[in-house]
């Protein structure tokens, strides 16, 4: 509801007023601190780190696990040494085997094997909606 005064969004409400009132007041009876500490200066992103930061780091259980391995998936067909490959669609549930001599014979041995297993799905899809968006299989890149 709007009050017949135009200005008065620009005043304090009473409870504001209060407010500001009261902390007028408390920074009139504060005591005046007149030693301040320096504060230390913060490390930012071109600061070397010191060396006790990187033990610590480096102490963590985590920093001590084995690096995340490559997923099969984004190897080439020719860097990958099973017999045997599978791919899986979890659209439609199928799965499918070809043999790496095979793989490298149809698709050439510098695909992925990402490229290879999508393009052996969409070769036999049974989920055809007829939009370009829609057509195809989810590939799910199994290990044997």
């Amino acid at each position: 509801m709007a009050s017949r005064r135009c200005a008065d969004w620009r005043f304090p409400t009473e409870k504001q007023a209060r407010a500001e009132d009261t902390l007028r007041r408390m920074q009139q009876n504060a005591p005046a601190v007149s030693v301040q500490a320096a504060p230390s200066p913060a490390h930012g992103p071109s600061d070397t780190m010191p060396e006790e930061y990187w033990q610590v780091v480096l102490a963590e259980p985590v920093a001590r696990t084995r690096p995340a391995t490559v997923p099969i998936q984004n190897f080439r067909l020719s860097e990958i040494r099973r017999p045997i490959l599978r791919v899986g669609c979890r659209r439609c549930d199928r799965t499918l085997e070809i043999q790496t001599a095979d793989a490298k014979r149809l698709y050439g041995e510098n695909v992925t094997w990402k490229d290879a297993g999508r393009r052996l799905l969409d070769d036999s899809c049974q989920q055809r909606t007829g939009s370009h968006e829609d057509d195809g299989c989810w590939p799910s890149y199994d290990t044997p």
